[in-house]
């Protein structure tokens, strides 16, 4: 099978990648594993290293960069947007109000997606809408699954407590009412991504007049399953 594309430095670029999958490399080793002049190899690899592709570890060597990380999280951010906006607006209709995902950023969650009412009183959520990681479902799925340590400290200044939690993962849903905002009550649901990790959370909020003080005997059930349906597709688009 032929590997070339026809444009020569960039089919050496990637001997270069691809010899650094297998983990940290010399100068010497990668000359070995490319079959590149060192001269190329060693131009090459610095080029890498100034986009971030490539980088080095202690000892020197050469290993894959930062930026593959990035570029990695932004294709997945994107299939992830993809596959839920047609899920967030059914269940936007199946319910009757606003649908968001959440995505965790350090200590907030921000809204990357949403489907709102077209009439009436709607709970708006703007995308790009960063909120606080202590207050409301969303945060409390975003948090509940977390490793031990990361748990405890998310725990702190939350309005919600470690009890709350154990019962969100014990039920698979989470809701609020009045927590993060008067008057607003949502129900949310984990996304799971490879190994079952939670990256993401759907939601559905509106006022209390129409969630009640139990939204999720409302809504548990339409946003679990909208839930596993974004899921189960990005397991699919991997």
């Amino acid at each position: 099978m032929d590997n070339s594309s026809g444009v020569g430095v960039l089919d050496k670029a990637v001997l270069v990648l691809n010899a650094l999958e297998a983990g940290p490399a010399s100068l010497a080793q990668l000359v070995q594993a490319t079959g590149l002049a060192r001269p190329t190899a060693h131009r090459l690899a610095v080029a890498l290293e100034h986009h971030r592709i490539v980088t080095r570890d202690t000892q020197g060597r050469f290993v894959l960069g930062p930026r593959l990380s990035e570029l990695s999280t932004a294709a997945g951010e994107d299939r992830l947007l993809a596959v839920a906006s047609p899920v967030l607006m059914q269940l936007r209709d199946l319910t009757g109000e606003s649908a968001q995902l959440y995505r965790r950023q350090g200590d907030e969650r921000v809204c990357v997606a949403a489907a709102e009412r077209s009439s009436g009183l709607r709970d708006t959520v703007p995308v790009g809408s960063a909120l606080p990681m202590t207050a409301g479902s969303a945060a409390q799925i975003l948090l509940a699954w977390e490793e031990p340590d990361r748990l405890h400290r998310g725990l702190r200044g939350a309005k919600f407590t470690a009890a709350t939690l154990a019962s969100v993962r014990r039920r698979g849903w989470a809701h609020s009412v009045g927590e993060r905002e008067q008057g607003v009550a949502s129900v949310s649901a984990p996304i799971r991504g490879s190994g079952g990790k939670v990256i993401a959370a759907v939601s559905v909020s509106g006022p209390i007049e129409r969630l009640t003080r139990a939204p999720g005997r409302l809504h548990a059930v339409p946003v679990m399953a909208a839930a596993e349906r974004i899921t189960e597709a990005m397991r699919r688009t991997s």
